[in-house]
């Protein structure tokens, strides 16, 4: 028999403390239905706090008839956990329903024991529509189930309860989203617009968004932790209106020193894959380089992408045949071996790889959040590569950029200038073939670099 576990703290208490595990997101969020929020739940780190989990599972059974119940059932995956905990706090027996049956051994959709003409409580961590249980309580009434009753973390107030009471069932909430946004607003975490942007959404209206403005050059140059790579290369874009980093995947010394003379006046950095020149000598092809980016005003940038550990990764940026330290203002570099294998690139800045352009691409969002932590807290980085929005503390330098195409067919995915600096809030543009490819590629480099400045300054 379930007992009520008396001395825990208050509902709001609880709320905000499961709140600290990041359950409640506030914002713009575009959702699965293409609806744009004010903000966004997912109750699955709640599962990651055992304490929480322990005290969620006795609030839930508090609200309950549970004599009712002869079985206890989550909705997968989130509230799985949930009936988890639930389940061991009451002795009621857990059975668990897949998404889908399997399909081999026993091809069951319900697992566990239970018997025919059993009732099973329901228990979901979120509802909005109400239509996604409406098709999950079918599924487990076909074993001759019965549910008559749902209990849920947390009602968004969309229609779903009402939508379920209809149809006759009886549904238990712990909390709503209106009472979330007042304990919330209470303790100091929501501003008063973000309530009202709440409040119109839950009424069906047009929300409101403010609009995320992007720092210009100016204000970015006013952060006083600012890498002195980085100081550079901002100060050279705003002298020059140009953000144009020109890729030179040229094979030979003749081609790099060739373009770089060509485009060196419309670009902010050249970007080098300095292993690929077949004819490479330290002396003919390096000190003439230096020479012309420092005639043109443009800073030299080696797209090493270095993917090792540190002691490594020392050895490669400052010997060998390239000696990428004497030479290079800004070099790339991945971070999968961690923070300590960013600390010996003391004399460029790093651009981290944070995601990369090419389809089927295995930095996914997991890989990103993780890159970007790393980014942000190591001095050495300025920036990182990406084809999304990234933090603003960090230079955005997107790739696969340009004016004529979406594609090479090769994988290799394209983006106008007008949409990366409005929907990402790129700082610098990479362009290659658009420009080492072209017919012209000096007039090339100046079309690139007016259509970037362009679309920079609208995007402010």
């Amino acid at each position: 028999m379930w007992k009520s576990k008396k001395g825990m703290e208050t509902k709001k208490d609880f709320f905000l403390e499961c709140y600290q595990l990041g359950i409640i997101k506030f914002g713009r969020f575009t959702l699965k239905s293409g609806i744009e929020s004010p903000f966004y739940v997912d109750l699955r780190p709640l599962a990651s706090d055992p304490k929480i989990l322990k005290h969620l599972a006795n609030y839930l059974l508090d609200m309950l008839p549970l004599d009712n119940f002869d079985l206890i059932c989550g909705v997968p995956y989130a509230a799985l956990p949930m009936a988890t905990a639930m389940s061991l706090e009451s002795y009621l027996p857990l059975i668990i329903k897949r998404k889908e049956a399997k399909a081999y051994g026993t091809k069951k959709l319900i697992e566990g024991l239970y018997q025919k003409g059993q009732n099973c409580l329901l228990v979901e961590d979120v509802i909005t529509s109400g239509k996604s249980l409406l098709e999950t309580i079918p599924e487990i009434e076909n074993e001759g189930i019965t549910v008559s009753d749902i209990v849920v973390v947390l009602d968004r107030e969309k229609g779903g309860r009402q939508l379920l009471e209809s149809k006759g069932y009886r549904v238990h909430t712990l909390f709503t989203i209106s009472e979330v946004c007042q304990m919330l607003q209470e303790d100091g975490k929501l501003t008063d617009d973000e309530v009202e942007r709440i409040q119109d959404f839950l009424a069906g209206n047009v929300v409101k968004f403010e609009e995320k403005k992007r720092p210009s050059y100016e204000k970015k140059l006013e952060n006083e932790t600012l890498h002195s790579n980085a100081k550079k290369l901002l100060e050279i874009a705003i002298e020059k209106k140009s953000n144009l980093i020109a890729s030179a995947d040229v094979i030979t010394t003749k081609e790099l020193h060739e373009l770089a003379e060509k485009v060196g006046p419309n670009i902010v950095a050249l970007k080098t894959h300095i292993d690929i020149i077949t004819d490479f000598d330290y002396d003919t092809t390096i000190i003439p380089l230096i020479d012309i980016a420092k005639k043109h005003n443009f800073l030299l940038m080696e797209d090493r992408k270095f993917a090792d550990i540190g002691s490594t990764q020392e050895l490669q940026y400052s010997y060998g045949v390239y000696k990428i330290s004497n030479w290079a203002d800004l070099i790339t570099s991945q971070v999968i071996g961690g923070y300590p294998s960013l600390d010996f690139f003391h004399n460029s800045g790093v651009i981290a790889i944070l995601g990369m352009s090419s389809e089927g691409t295995l930095t996914d969002n997991h890989y990103r959040e993780e890159a970007i932590k790393v980014a942000l807290a190591h001095p050495n980085v300025i920036g990182g590569v990406a084809q999304n929005e990234i933090p603003e503390e960090l230079l955005l330098f997107t790739p696969g950029v340009n004016l004529e195409t979406k594609g090479d067919g090769k994988g290799q995915q394209y983006n106008t200038p007008e949409y990366v600096f409005r929907n990402l809030h790129t700082d610098f543009i990479i362009v290659g073939r658009g420009i080492y490819k072209a017919e012209n590629p000096e007039q090339a480099s100046l079309n690139y670099k007016i259509a970037g400045w362009n679309a920079y300054e609208a995007s402010l």
